[in-house]
C-alpha cells in the first residue's frame, strides 16, 4: 500500500464535501471582512492540520470525535479571525506611486508640503488643519480655528473620518458588490479607515507648479449627515485639478456631534447658537480658504460651494446663511436641498431638535452638558440617526432657506443643480412597494385629497406597477421636487440656475442616487470595465461644463472667454467630449440638460407630482 492510500481512504466523501464548504466560507470571511495575510497563513496552515489529523488519526474513530474534530476548526477558525481583525490605518494623500515631494507652501498657520500624483500633474495636500479638536469641552461648540504649527507639516495623508457608526467590514465589501458592482478581490487592501471626533482637516488638489489665480471649488461630501469622508475617489479633485481647478474639500462633524442641539449648550454659546456645528466647520473652512487658498494658486475672490446629497442640503442652507456670506461666488447642487416649503430630509424645526436631546440625555441618564461630554464619543456616536438635521439656530440660520429666498436673501450669483433618474432606488431596496401596501405607503405621504390625485396620477394594477410608481413618487419627494422650488427660488431672485438630468446607465451605479459623481468630477478609472467609451465621453462633457461654471459662472464659457459648445469647443479642450449642446439657464424648472446616452434638452418629470406637493404645502 503506498503512503498516501490511508490520507485518501481516511476522506469519507461527506467530509471532503463538508470541508470544501468550509474552506469557501472561511475564505470568503477572511476576503470580505479585509482579514490580514497573517490570518489567510493561519487558515490555510489550521485546514491543513484538520484534513491531515482526520486523515490519519480520526478516520476510524467514533462519530463523537470527529464531530469534536468540526468544533475544533470552528473554534480555532473563530480565532483566527478574531487576532487578524484589519488594522486601522490612515489613508495615503495618493494611493500607490507617487510622484515625489511638493514644494514648501506658506499658510498662515505654518508651512506645509504635499504629494505629487505618480505622473506629476497635481499636488495633494491632506489633512490640514483648520480647527482645533472639537474634543473635551470643545465638544458642542463653535469651532476654533487651528493653532500655528512649527516646522514644515506634511501633508501626505488625510486625517480620519469624522465621528461616525461604521459598517463592519463586510458588510462595506457586500455593499461593493450589490450597490456598486466594482468589488476587487485584493490581498493589498486588509485594513480600515479611522474615524474621530478630531477631523476638522481639509485637503487641497492644485495644478502642479507655480500657479495663480486659478478657480476653487469648495466641495461638501455627502452621507445623510451621519457618515462620509472628503477623500472618496469618485469626487476626488484629481480630475478637475488636471483641468485648471484647485479644488478643497474638508471633515465637519456628522451625527450628534453634529447637529445637536441643547438649550443649556445656547446658552453658553456667546453667540446664542446650538445644533449647527457641521455648518459651522463648513463656514470655518470656507473662512480658511479665504484666507490661505491664494498660496496655493487659488483665486478668493473665484471660489464655487458645491456638494452632494446631505452635502447638497448643506450647500442650499449656506446660500442663505449670514455667516457665509462673501465666502463663495456660485454653488452647485447634486441630489438635495433643504429649499422647498417642508424639506424633505436633512432638516427639521429647533423644536424637534430640542426635544430629542432631551430624549438622548434621558437615555444617557445625563442631567447637564457636562455630563454628556464626559461621555466617550464611542458610547453616543449610536445617536447618529436621532441628531443629523440642520435646524434654525437663529445665528447661523435665522429663518428657512424658502422663507429667506421669499424676501430676496441668499449669497450666490449662479446655480448648477440636479438629480439623477433612479435617486430613490437605494433607499427602497429593502421596503419596496406592492399591490398590497402601495396605497397605505402614499397616504402616509400625502393627506386626502392629495393622496387620491396621487393615487389616480399613478395608478397600480400588480406588484410591479406599484413599485415602480412608488419608486417614481420617492425621486419626486425626497430628492427632485427639493430642486424644483430651489430653481423657483432662484429664477424670482435673478440667478441664473442651469438645470441637469443625469439618466446614464453603466456597470456600476448608472443613475442611482451619487452615480453622477464620477462623471461630473472627471474620476471615471481608466482601467474599469464597467463603463464604456460613451460613458468616458459623457463624463469628458459633463466635466469641461463644471469646469467651466466654476471658472466663469456659465458651463458654455471657457476660462478664456471662449465659447464651449458642442460647434464651437476647440479639439484639444473637445478631445473625447460626447456632443454638447449649449446649456441654457433654466426657465422655471420645466426643462433639463439630460446627460445619458446623448445629451438633451428634455422636459422635467414629476411636473405633475410637484403641483400636488405645491397645493398640500400651500405654494402660490
Amino acid at each position: 500500500m503506498s503512503r498516501t492510500q490511508p490520507l485518501r481512504a481516511g476522506l469519507r466523501p461527506i467530509t471532503i464535501i463538508f470541508f470544501i464548504i468550509f474552506t469557501l466560507l472561511l475564505f470568503a470571511v477572511l476576503e470580505l471582512g479585509k482579514h490580514t495575510l497573517a490570518g489567510w497563513l493561519l487558515a490555510i496552515i489550521a485546514l491543513a492540520g484538520f484534513i491531515f489529523l482526520r486523515a490519519r488519526f480520526w478516520a476510524d474513530k467514533p462519530l463523537s470525535y470527529r464531530l469534536l474534530s468540526w468544533l475544533a476548526l470552528i473554534a480555532v477558525s473563530a480565532c483566527i479571525l478574531f487576532i487578524s481583525r484589519p488594522p486601522v490605518k490612515v489613508v495615503p494623500a495618493v494611493i500607490g506611486k507617487n510622484g515625489g515631494v511638493t514644494d514648501v507652501i506658506h499658510t498662515k498657520q505654518g508651512d506645509v508640503t504635499g504629494i505629487l500624483t505618480a505622473d506629476g500633474r497635481v499636488e495633494v495636500y491632506a489633512g490640514i488643519p483648520y480647527a482645533k479638536p472639537p474634543v473635551g469641552e470643545l465638544r458642542w461648540k463653535e469651532p476654533v480655528p487651528a493653532e500655528p504649527w512649527d516646522g514644515v507639516l506634511a501633508a501626505d495623508h488625510f486625517a480620519p473620518m469624522a465621528m461616525q457608526t461604521q459598517n463592519h467590514p463586510i458588510m462595506s465589501s457586500l455593499t461593493q458588490i450589490i450597490g456598486y458592482h466594482d468589488y476587487k478581490i485584493s490581498l493589498s487592501d486588509n485594513s480600515v479607515q479611522p474615524a474621530s471626533e478630531d477631523a476638522l482637516y481639509l485637503n487641497i488638489w492644485k495644478p502642479q507648479g507655480d500657479v495663480s489665480g486659478l478657480p476653487v471649488l469648495v466641495y461638501v461630501h455627502g452621507g445623510s449627515l451621519q457618515t462620509g469622508q472628503p477623500w472618496y475617489q469618485d469626487y476626488s479633485g484629481n480630475g478637475l485639478a488636471r483641468e485648471g481647478v484647485v479644488v478643497v474639500n474638508m471633515g465637519y462633524r456628522l451625527g450628534i456631534f453634529g447637529f445637536f442641539a441643547d438649550e443649556e449648550l445656547a446658552a453658553e454659546s456667546p453667540n446664542g447658537t446650538t445644533g449647527n456645528y457641521g455648518l459651522l466647520d463648513q463656514i470655518l473652512a470656507l473662512q480658511w480658504v479665504q484666507d490661505n487658498i491664494e498660496a496655493f494658486g487659488g483665486d478668493p475672490s473665484n471660489v464655487t460651494l458645491a456638494g452632494e446629497s446631505a452635502g447638497s442640503a448643506c450647500v442650499s442652507a449656506l446660500c442663505t446663511s449670514p455667516l457665509a456670506k462673501g465666502l463663495f461666488t456660485r454653488v452647485v447642487g447634486e441630489s438635495s436641498t433643504v429649499t422647498a416649503p417642508v424639506p424633505a430630509h436633512s432638516f427639521r424645526s429647533y423644536e424637534d431638535a430640542l426635544a430629542a436631546a432631551e430624549e438622548t440625555k434621558a437615555r444617557f441618564g445625563a442631567s447637564t452638558i457636562a455630563e454628556l461630554r464626559a461621555l466617550p464619543a464611542e458610547k453616543i456616536v449610536d445617536e447618529m440617526n436621532r441628531h443629523h438635521h440642520i435646524t434654525i439656530d437663529g445665528y447661523v440660520l435665522a429663518e428657512t432657506p424658502w422663507e429667506s429666498y421669499a424676501k430676496g436673501i441668499h449669497n450666490e450669483s449662479a446655480q448648477l443643480q440636479g438629480f439623477n433618474r433612479d435617486e430613490a432606488a437605494p433607499f427602497i431596496m429593502f421596503s419596496k412597494a406592492n399591490l398590497k401596501n402601495y396605497e397605505e405607503k402614499v397616504r402616509n405621504i400625502f393627506e386626502s385629497p392629495y393622496a387620491e390625485r396621487v393615487l389616480a396620477l399613478y395608478p397600480a394594477s400588480n406588484d410591479q406597477e406599484a413599485a415602480d410608481a412608488w419608486e417614481k413618487i420617492e425621486n419626486a419627494v425626497l430628492f427632485s421636487y427639493g430642486h424644483y422650488c430651489w430653481e423657483r427660488q432662484a429664477a424670482a431672485a435673478g440667478i441664473p440656475a442651469y438645470l441637469y438630468y443625469f439618466t446614464k446607465e453603466n456597470g456600476r451605479l448608472g443613475p442611482w442616487h451619487s452615480g453622477e459623481e464620477v462623471y461630473l468630477y472627471g474620476n471615471i478609472p481608466e482601467n474599469s470595465s464597467l463603463y464604456d467609451e460613451g460613458d468616458r465621453k459623457l463624463s469628458r462633457a459633463m466635466m469641461l461644463s463644471f469646469r467651466n461654471f466654476i471658472a466663469t459662472g456659465d458651463p458654455n464659457l471657457n476660462p478664456d472667454g471662449s465659447t464651449s459648445s458642442a460647434q464651437s469647443v476647440d479639439s484639444t479642450d473637445r478631445a473625447g467630449a460626447a456632443l454638447m449642446p449649449r446649456w441654457e439657464p433654466a426657465q422655471g424648472a420645466d426643462t433639463l440638460l439630460e446627460f445619458g446616452s446623448v445629451i438633451r434638452c428634455v422636459d422635467a418629470p414629476y411636473l405633475e407630482l410637484y403641483e400636488i406637493l405645491d397645493e398640500m404645502y400651500g405654494v402660490e
